[in-house]
């Protein structure tokens, strides 16, 4: 039992601290400030108490600083879709300019650049295209275009498509846009440019996707002159899905499609979230090519621009990139660049152009962020010949070509008709053989994140030909057909 207090004792008044530590329900404080003197008691006390405070300091701004990063979790979710928005398909044909269209207009602008000829060996050149030679006193044009070129001498979609079909509707070459890309003028179909409706499709597998037969016309496909560094040496057609918010980087992101094969292309939708910051680092504002910052500053993504402009992309602020160093370096742009810029001469090309370009994707030096929701999609390919010897002779009559044309592709043995060729001149041991290419990308419904809403499906009785058939040398085009709901 403590002893009773003295007189003295009891007179002294307590201190506010001893008051409150008495009456306060922290674990020990009492013990630490309890009435008598300094003992070797009260100092544990006073011990504990104090190292349990700083742990408890220390934890709380140890969770504050763990907040203040901003930490996140990747989350997969896979999902049924019952209609999917079908994805934009960008095709090229591999030979960029066809023989029968060059001019010697155009071996005098773009042959150096281009095809590797010198102007001493134009006439040679254009006897191995089975053409004349430049009439006496040519004079060249004052200017030259390369857009132009590509799009007067690029083939064209109207000869390459032979069968074109939709969910087995047909559609034709007015279902594709044009579009400029480093391989010259390529076809894009379902691009939803100038506001086109989108096409849906309601679920995957055979006849529910894009379905379309092309004639590669490698008779078409120029001699390889001199090795150059874009020298194309295939023959066939390059592809690639994409979405329609994002520009089509084909020579880089495209997959071959090879004559005498048929490829199916079965595709997964996946859609990619990123977190805004301060969780992440993505951007959703679209991009100005034109902008031009500071000369000593760094090369990272453009500024916003005010106006109407297409949705960030990955690609897009790359090749908005591209087109303002180019500009910058040059005082031009290349022709499948975007932006206000004139197209570079053949001869900016070859000096300015192409080694501008290929030192800064060397140098990586392009810094865009990761935007905030893209659409990607995973693919599986698969092939088988086409055609069977049993198929040979229908298809000829078909298309009105010669079987020899039509199996050339398959057999791989030259063409001996008439209707292919073979260079003469200084290139008769070049030979080049006719062939074609098939692509059928089939679209199962999976996806990694929920599509559009179900909308009701098309009613077959209310397909209506928007175009009358137009003909060619390959036979009847089928027209277009507009798709309404059924009520």
């Amino acid at each position: 039992m403590k002893p009773h207090p003295g007189p003295e004792e009891a007179q002294r008044p307590a201190s506010d601290i001893r008051v409150f530590a008495s009456s306060c329900t922290m674990h020990g404080l009492g013990h630490v400030f309890g009435p008598g003197g300094l003992t070797p008691r009260r100092g544990l006390w006073a011990a504990a108490v104090l190292l349990s405070l700083a742990a408890f300091l220390y934890q709380v701004a140890e969770r504050v600083r763990y907040y203040g990063e901003f930490h996140h979790e990747t989350a997969l979710d896979e999902r049924e879709s019952h209609r999917l928005t079908f994805p934009a398909i960008t095709l090229c044909n591999i030979n960029p300019l066809r023989r029968s269209r060059l001019t010697p207009n155009d071996l005098h602008w773009a042959g150096p650049a281009l095809l590797g000829v010198e102007p001493a060996e134009h006439a040679a050149f254009l006897r191995a295209l089975g053409r004349p030679p430049a009439p006496p006193g040519f004079m060249p044009s004052p200017t030259f275009d390369m857009a132009r070129l590509y799009a007067r001498a690029g083939h064209a979609l109207e000869e390459m498509l032979l069968d074109c079909r939709y969910r087995g509707w047909p559609c034709g070459p007015e279902n594709f846009t044009v579009i400029f890309t480093r391989m010259g003028q390529c076809y894009t179909f379902n691009s939803g440019a100038d506001g086109a409706e989108l096409l849906t499709t309601p679920k995957g597998g055979m006849g529910n996707g894009l379905e379309i037969m092309l004639d590669v016309q490698q008779d078409e496909y120029l001699p390889v002159w001199r090795d150059m560094e874009e020298t194309p040496f295939e023959v066939g057609v390059r592809v690639q899905i994409h979405s329609q918010e994002e520009p089509p980087t084909i020579d880089q992101l495209g997959f071959g499609a090879a004559p005498g094969y048929q490829t199916f292309v079965s595709c997964q939708q996946q859609r990619l979230s990123f977190l805004p910051p301060p969780w992440g680092d993505c951007s959703s504002a679209p991009l100005d090519p034109d902008f031009e910052p500071e000369p000593s500053g760094p090369l990272g993504p453009p500024s916003p621009s005010p106006g109407p402009q297409a949705p960030y992309s990955l690609m897009g602020c790359r090749l908005a990139c591209e087109a303002r160093y180019v500009a910058r370096k040059c005082g031009c742009r290349m022709m499948h660049m975007p932006g206000g810029a004139p197209v570079c001469s053949p001869q900016q090309y070859k000096d300015c152009a192409d080694p501008a370009l290929d030192a800064m994707l060397r140098k990586d030096a392009c810094t865009c962020p990761n935007p905030c929701a893209s659409t990607r999609y995973a693919k599986e390919l698969s092939m088988v010949r086409i055609p069977s010897r049993a198929a040979a002779r229908y298809l000829a009559r078909k298309h009105n070509r010669s079987e020899a044309y039509i199996v050339c592709s398959k057999t791989g043995s030259w063409d001996t008709s008439g209707t292919g060729s073979t260079p003469k001149g200084t290139l008769a041991p070049i030979c080049f053989r006719n062939g074609w290419a098939a692509m059928e990308p089939k679209f199962p419904t999976s996806a990694w994140a929920p599509g559009p809403p179900p909308l009701p499906v098309p009613s077959p009785r209310l397909c209506l030909p928007l175009t009358a058939p137009a003909t060619s040398s390959h036979g009847s085009r089928p027209g277009i057909c507009v798709f309404r709901a059924a009520p």
